[in-house]
């Protein structure tokens, strides 16, 4: 298993601490980067989103794809996994983006298509945003026409949601971006299987966990005769010396304010994904459902719960931590040892 991490483009990524000391700045992310990136982390995710759903809608946050290439141009080994929502871009504009990201940095580039979820985002920035079933068809539209458009000058297209007409996309890239994506739905899962190669997945039991991805192995299987290349799973990290240290920690970042800005997004994302568990509001105070692997408490602790998840199929680790930068070095230093030292060095 791989070791990678988000991207905290949002000032952090806790709704109940509004000062995690991570501002919604590129010197922020520029710092986390290359600490990520001076520690041997295989990757990191930039997420997308143009409202804050972390600290409330009228805070800061950065654009991934201005990030994106910044962190490639500062960074020597980390691959970005950036997300991209359908609704928001054209997808041969994007292939164009993804040609020159990858002439700054060949091989280091990987997509997570986002069906999204947010209605008040796409009214605001006037983002298409159709039914939920019809976003799955819309993402699988948007990958058809981008990888095309890589793949072969000229590229032509006509589908419901987009179109492509004797486009030419150059220079090609020597190699073309993995892609990820994410869902629970059946229709989610069945169109994930048809136009991702790898899938990504927010926090869950192992048992969730490995249901999920046999099922996504299983239908990918049908229409491309391939098993999914790599897993991702999203999780929120907190190792510490001791147990009791580190549910101390777990408890104060999981005191919820009902009041506190960053929940004005709850029930909007409750009710415009179609999720397979139910989120309660304390698991939703670190997004992504980061808590419910429960990687907290000592490194032998945390090593053997991700040795379960790697038996259960996970491939990368998306690690979100507050502050993140002392807590990547935590994590090189006391958890990476006891899983692979190939896996994060310090050197």
């Amino acid at each position: 298993m791989h070791l990678g991490l988000w991207a905290p483009i949002y000032g952090g990524f806790l709704r109940n601490v509004g000062d995690e000391g991570m501002p919604a700045t590129w010197s922020t992310i520029r710092d986390v980067a290359h600490s990520a990136d001076r520690l041997g982390f295989h990757t990191v995710l930039v997420p997308e989103l143009y409202l804050n759903d972390r600290k409330g809608t009228d805070q800061p946050s950065l654009e991934a794809w201005a990030l994106t290439a910044a962190i490639l141009a500062t960074t020597e080994r980390l691959r970005v996994m950036t997300a991209i929502r359908p609704g928001f871009h054209l997808p041969a504009v994007a292939a164009k983006t993804l040609s020159t990201l990858s002439d700054i940095a060949p091989g280091r580039i990987a997509l997570n298509v986002v069906a999204a979820w947010w209605a008040e985002e796409a009214r605001q920035f006037g983002g298409h945003f159709p039914a939920h079933d019809e976003r799955y068809e819309q993402a699988t539209e948007f990958v058809d026409v981008l990888l095309g458009a890589l793949r072969e000058s000229p590229f032509s297209y006509d589908g419901r949601f987009f179109q492509a007409h004797d486009t030419v996309v150059e220079p090609k890239p020597a190699q073309l971006p993995g892609v990820f994506a994410g869902g629970e739905s059946d229709a989610g899962r069945e169109a994930i299987a048809g136009f991702a190669d790898s899938y990504a997945i927010h926090g869950g039991t192992v048992e969730e966990v490995r249901d999920k991805v046999a099922d996504v192995h299983a239908r990918r299987r049908r229409p491309v005769g391939e098993p999914l290349r790599e897993v991702a799973m999203s999780a929120y990290v907190i190792v510490r010396d001791t147990e009791e240290e580190a549910q101390a920690e777990l408890a104060r970042i999981t005191t919820v304010d009902p009041g506190s800005p960053g929940y004005a997004s709850f029930q909007e994302f409750t009710a415009n994904s179609a999720l397979d568990v139910a989120v309660s509001a304390r698991e939703y105070s670190v997004g992504t459902r980061g808590l419910r692997p429960n990687l907290v408490g000592t490194p032998q602790q945390v090593a053997e719960r991700i040795r379960a998840y790697e038996d259960a199929g996970v491939t990368l680790l998306l690690i979100q931590s507050s502050p993140l930068v002392p807590e990547l070095e935590r994590i090189a230093r006391d958890l990476a040892p006891l899983l692979d030292r190939s896996l994060v060095t310090t050197s």
